[in-house]
């Protein structure tokens, strides 16, 4: 299904409308049309676009023209040069994956930010719901602590039919715990419609694919692995993935990966080695995916380091 309906091969659009200074200057120039132009050029569907609630929402809830235009002009733009577009709301009020530089709490404890959240998913449904063949939603980025998983499952049974209202025909993706971890999507319980669709992140191993970062515990920067030495295998993914393929055979429902990707720090070798072994496990399997990210953000596919090798990369994601 996601094959037919264009959302099968995507590139994130990190850094953009999330992430960032959220400065007029940042949000205006770091993406333009040359950048949707670029990638309908690599054979890929669909884009995904991070974007954080404060950029289309006040505290006080009323909510921002200026910023829904930037999503109404990325659409436009996709519709120019023919992609599809993934709405995927990276932070709620009350909620961020990242512990470590967002000051976001509460939202798995706190009605009134859950019922924002299901207004603010409505507003975002009546706006693009009509546009069901070229726009899907993404509910919240990365749910973290399996404390959440009741929680979660509970809001996304209570958000989905008020979506429903405006955007019967729209793809949802739904992610679980441990930041959307492929190992956890079996948590998820049954998709409300067959319109729904289940979603992981996979970053594994993540000695590999994250060895020099700042920003995780679970990483001792100064280390560095070899591709050759992670254990990263065809059989490696299949066993990741398992229980994930197994619950979406269940009931019959699609499975996508909204991230995944190599950081900087790897050579531009050994980051096509990985893409090419968690690529053949992907094609198997019918799995849509959306490559972490277009530009910088320390996996960007268009930073120099991968100019030798961009044409190869870009027949894996």
């Amino acid at each position: 299904m996601l094959k037919e309906k264009g959302f099968y091969k995507g590139i994130n659009f990190g850094g953009w409308l999330s992430q960032c200074d959220y400065s007029k200057e940042h949000l205006d120039t770091f993406i333009t049309e040359a950048d949707f132009e670029a990638v309908s050029k690599w054979g890929i569907d669909h884009i995904r676009i991070p974007f954080d609630y404060n950029i289309v929402e006040r505290d006080c809830g009323n909510y921002i023209e200026e910023g829904f235009a930037y999503l109404d002009n990325a659409f436009r733009l996709c519709r120019k040069y023919g992609l599809n577009l993934l709405l995927d709301l990276h932070k709620t009020a009350g909620f961020s994956f990242d512990y470590y530089s967002e000051n976001e709490s509460g939202f798995f404890e706190n009605e009134k930010y859950q019922e924002r959240f299901c207004m603010l998913w409505e507003e975002i449904a009546r706006r693009y719901g009509s546009f069901h063949e070229n726009i899907a939603f993404e509910l919240l980025n990365e749910v973290t602590d399996k404390a959440f998983i009741d929680s979660w499952n509970s809001i996304v049974r209570r958000v989905i039919p008020r979506i429903r209202k405006y955007a019967p025909d729209t793809l949802i993706f739904v992610g679980s715990y441990h930041n959307n971890a492929a190992d956890t999507v079996q948590f998820l319980d049954k998709p409300f419609d067959s319109n729904v669709v289940y979603n992981m992140h996979c970053y594994e191993p993540l000695k590999f694919t994250h060895q020099g970062a700042y920003w995780t515990n679970d990483i001792i920067p100064e280390e560095r692995v070899a591709f050759e030495d992670s254990g990263c295998t065809a059989d490696y993914f299949e066993k990741l993935f398992s229980t994930a393929i197994a619950k979406a055979e269940e009931f019959g429902a699609e499975l996508y990966c909204g991230e995944y990707g190599v950081i900087d720090v790897v050579d531009a070798d050994s980051t096509i080695k990985w893409y090419s072994t968690i690529n053949s496990v992907l094609e198997k399997h019918g799995i849509g995916r959306a490559a972490w990210t277009y530009k910088k953000m320390d996996f960007g596919i268009t930073d120099s380091r991968l100019d030798g090798v961009r044409d190869v990369l870009l027949k894996l994601i």
